[in-house]
């Protein structure tokens, strides 16, 4: 009976005991390249059946990738995390860079929801059907007329601001997708992006 992990002395005080984790949420992990702007769009979801954590990493992509599988192995087995997603940009990294952390992600059951080039396709998309490749300025200039001002990386209300768009960029993110008969060749597929896959998991849990 000792050895069962339910065993606790009697006399261990309340204050000892460890914490009863039957009726917390369970978790979810979202890994960013970015250190704020993708952090504070995927913190504005509103999921009350998990307990969501977004780390913004300020990494590259294959640091990426590593950082994810830490925070995975790191988590308690009482309280492991349901899900874990990575979310970073093709920027202008080497094919080989790219292509590896999907690779590692993937062989460590870890989502991916990269973007090529610029997390800015996915605002853009909100507005437009977009299957030209530009500039990662070009995203700026782009996005700063669409939404009538300057579009800033870092911003906390653009997930508001897009919301009522969002089934838009969705369909046009999966029209980008399906155009792409090659889905071996994701450094090439220029502009692509993943994000509306996790953008679709996190709304499934909201409701």
């Amino acid at each position: 009976m000792k050895n069962s992990p339910y065993f606790q002395p009697k006399k261990r005080s309340y204050m000892e005991r460890p914490v009863d984790t039957i009726g917390q949420k369970r978790r979810f992990l979202i890994v960013c390249e970015g250190e704020k702007t993708e952090p504070n769009y995927f913190n504005e979801f509103r999921v009350y059946r998990l307990r969501v954590e977004v780390v913004g990493t300020g990494y590259n992509t294959m640091k990426v990738a590593e950082a994810a599988i830490r925070l995975k192995l790191k988590a308690p087995k009482t309280d492991p995390y349901i899900k874990v997603w990575v979310v970073f940009d093709r920027d202008d990294f080497p094919i080989e860079n790219f292509n590896r952390a999907i690779q590692l992600a993937i062989q460590n059951q870890i989502e991916v929801a990269y973007s090529n080039q610029a997390f800015e396709l996915w605002y853009l998309l909100h507005f437009r059907y977009l299957n030209t490749s530009i500039t990662r300025l070009d995203y700026i200039d782009r996005l700063s007329q669409c939404l009538g001002h300057e579009y800033k990386k870092k911003s906390r209300l653009i997930y508001s601001e897009l919301l009522d768009r969002q089934s838009n960029a969705i369909l046009n993110a999966q029209k980008l997708l399906a155009s792409y008969p090659n889905s071996s060749s994701i450094y090439h597929n220029d502009p692509s992006t993943k994000v509306h896959l996790l953008v679709q998991e996190l709304n499934r849990l909201s409701k």
